[in-house]
C-alpha cells in the first residue's frame, strides 16, 4: 500500500521538519520524510524559493518612491489649520471655530468616471486630477460652505510613478485653485483586479459653513431670476454617451482632429471641470443667494429640482446661452435628442445660481469682474400639479 500526503499536509510537515517539531517515532518519522522527498521530486509541488510580494505584483518601495516625489507638490496646498504633512495613518486638520458661531461641517465624494478611459487612452493624466477635485468641491460649495480639505484615493493594477506624480499634479492644482488643503490619500496597488495600465480614483472634501448661512434653496421665492455660470466643457458626466458616439458608433480616434475643433477630439473631452469656488464664495459674502446648483451627472433635469421648494418650478430660456461646439457635435453624430441631452450633459453651464430679481444685474457684473461668464437663462415660476422644470423658446 502506498502512502500520500495532500499539498497542505506535505507543506506543513516540510515546515515541522525544518523547526523539528515533527512528532511521533522515528519509523513515522522516516516514513514522512521519505514520502515528502518521493512526492517533492515526482510532483515538485512545495516551492524551493520564498514567494514576495512583489513578485505577487505589489512592489513598495515603488509605491514609497511616488509618495517621496509628491511631498513637495502636496505642501503647496498646505492652510495654517494643517497640521502635520502626508505619511502617516490619517490627515490632520485643527478647525478653527473662532471665526464661527455655529460652525457646520459640509462633506462630498466623487469620482471622475469614465472620463478616465480618455485619459488612459491619450496617455494624458494632467488634468484628471483637477477634475477630481473639482466635482468634490463644487458639491460642497452650493451650500454655501467654503471647502477646507481634501483627500484622494488612487486604485490601479500597477503603479506607474510618472502617471500617478501627473495625477497629483492634477489635484494639486484643483486644491490650490479651490484653495482647500491635500492633507492625505491613499494609492492602492490592485494586481489582478485591474489590468496593466488602468486606474480609478475616488476624491473626498470637507467644508464649513455657518449654521444660519446655509444655501439649501428654501428660501427661492416666484420671481427670482436664474443665472447661468458657463462651463469649461462636459466636466466629469455623459462620457459613457459620449465615448459611445464618438469612439463606437463613428469610429473616431481620440488623437482625430474634427471641425470644428483645432485640437484632438481626445484633448477637446478632457478639458478639466471648472472650479467655481471662489466666485461663489465672493458671492455669498456679498448677497443674498437663494439656492445654488451644480450641474452634474442628470443635467438640468434631475439637478435643478433637488433644490426648489415645492410651490416652485425652473423655467429655462432656450438659446439664452451659447451651446459650446462639443455639445452639438456630440448630438449630431448620435443623433441624440434635447431632451436626453440636457438630462446628460451640462450643456454649456456648470453651475446655476437663483437669485432675487433685484439683485441680478448687479450680480452678473460682479460675476463678470470675477472672470466668469455667466448668462441671465431663466426665472423661478409657480408650479402646478408637480410640472417638472420646463423650457420656453
Amino acid at each position: 500500500m502506498r502512502y500520500t500526503l495532500d499539498g497542505n499536509t506535505r507543506c506543513y510537515f516540510r515546515e515541522a521538519f525544518g523547526k523539528r517539531i515533527i512528532q511521533g517515532n522515528p519509523f513515522e518519522r522516516s516514513l514522512v520524510q521519505n514520502l515528502l522527498q518521493e512526492e517533492d521530486s515526482e510532483l515538485g509541488v512545495c516551492m524551493k524559493r520564498k514567494a514576495t510580494y512583489k513578485e505577487a505584483g505589489v512592489d513598495i518601495e515603488r509605491a514609497n518612491s511616488f509618495l517621496d516625489r509628491i511631498k513637495p507638490l502636496v505642501r503647496t496646498t498646505s492652510r495654517r489649520e494643517v497640521m502635520g504633512g502626508i505619511g502617516g495613518f490619517s490627515g490632520l486638520f485643527h478647525l478653527d471655530i473662532s471665526k464661527k458661531k455655529d460652525p457646520v461641517l459640509v462633506s462630498s465624494t466623487d469620482g471622475v468616471g469614465t472620463k478616465l478611459k480618455i485619459a488612459q487612452m491619450m496617455d494624458k493624466h494632467n488634468t484628471v486630477g483637477i477634475d477630481l477635485v473639482a466635482m468634490s468641491v463644487n458639491d460642497v460649495v452650493v451650500q454655501g460652505a467654503e471647502p477646507l480639505f481634501f483627500l484622494d484615493y488612487i486604485a490601479t493594477g500597477k503603479i506607474h510613478v510618472d502617471t500617478a506624480v501627473q495625477i497629483v499634479d492634477g489635484i494639486v492644482q484643483g486644491c490650490q485653485e479651490a484653495g482647500c488643503a491635500l492633507i492625505g490619500g491613499e494609492t492602492a496597488e490592485m494586481p489582478g483586479f485591474y489590468p496593466d495600465g488602468e486606474y480609478d480614483l475616488a476624491g473626498f472634501c470637507v467644508g464649513v459653513v455657518e449654521a444660519d448661512k446655509i444655501i439649501d434653496g428654501s428660501e427661492i421665492r416666484v420671481g427670482d431670476k436664474i443665472i447661468g455660470l458657463a462651463s469649461s466643457g462636459l466636466h466629469s458626466n455623459g462620457f459613457s454617451l459620449a465615448r459611445q458616439v464618438l469612439f463606437e458608433e463613428a469610429k473616431l480616434h481620440p488623437d482625430t482632429i474634427v471641425n470644428p475643433f483645432e485640437q484632438a477630439i481626445g484633448l477637446e473631452l478632457l478639458k478639466p471641470t471648472k472650479i467655481y469656488v471662489k466666485s461663489i464664495l465672493n458671492l455669498v459674502k456679498y448677497f443674498s443667494i437663494r439656492g445654488i446648483v451644480h450641474i452634474t451627472g442628470g443635467g438640468f433635469w434631475d439637478n435643478i429640482p433637488r433644490i426648489l421648494p415645492t410651490p416652485c418650478r425652473a423655467v429655462l430660456k432656450r438659446r439664452s446661452w451659447p451651446i459650446p461646439p462639443i455639445f452639438e457635435f456630440i448630438q449630431n453624430v448620435g443623433n441624440i435628442d434635447d431632451r436626453e441631452m440636457h438630462r446628460v450633459f451640462n450643456m454649456g453651464i456648470g453651475m446655476i445660481i437663483i437669485v432675487a430679481e433685484k439683485d441680478q444685474t448687479e450680480i452678473l457684473e460682479r460675476l463678470e469682474k470675477l472672470g466668469e461668464t455667466a448668462y441671465p437663462i431663466g426665472v423661478i415660476d409657480k408650479r402646478e400639479n408637480g410640472e417638472p422644470v420646463a423650457f420656453c423658446d
